[in-house]
């Protein structure tokens, strides 16, 4: 596992809420690992080793059990990642609506560095940029998300306007 982590000490109120969310699964509280994952996430920002241990150990689950989840879903981020989130849809709809063009767009007005077979972030820190699987619109390609907000048709232009929304 990477050597990415959070704070040892774990906010009181975060592990209240924890252990309350956990009593809404009594007929299998390993049910309960997505539901944990999604918000140790919103909590630390992304899912540290520590974060799996933690939710491992409070589900009374191998470790393994819940690294098998965060690797499995493409929601969970194993790094920290900028305050915006773009995500650009890179399966055949989008690509040939001109998704590629979109994605260099987002990189190039943010200064975002890296190849296209991860994350690319911006230098402030500020956006993460990252070809997804399908976001399910294919009839309106390219797609994307941005943060939790989902757009069709986004062009270049369209790209720029939503990065002047999201500044």
């Amino acid at each position: 596992m990477s050597a990415a982590s959070v704070p040892a000490a774990i906010p009181a109120e975060f592990e209240k809420k924890i252990d309350e969310l956990i009593t809404h699964y009594p007929a299998s509280i390993r049910s309960a690992s997505l539901m944990l994952l999604h918000h140790w996430q919103e909590q630390f920002g992304f899912v540290s080793d520590e974060g799996i241990e933690w939710i491992a150990a409070k589900l009374g689950l191998q470790p393994i059990n819940i690294l098998e989840l965060v690797t499995f879903y493409p929601m969970f981020r194993r790094q920290p990642f900028g305050k915006h989130h773009i995500r650009v849809c890179r399966t055949l709809s989008c690509m040939l609506g001109g998704a590629d063009k979109t994605h260099a767009c987002f990189k190039k007005a943010t200064g975002a560095e890296g190849d296209n077979h991860g994350p690319c972030h911006s230098p402030d820190g500020k956006y993460t940029i990252e070809y997804v699987e399908c976001l399910a619109s294919c009839g309106t390609a390219p797609v994307v998300m941005m943060n939790d907000d989902f757009y069709e048709g986004v062009d270049e232009a369209k790209a720029r306007e939503l990065l002047k929304k999201y500044d």
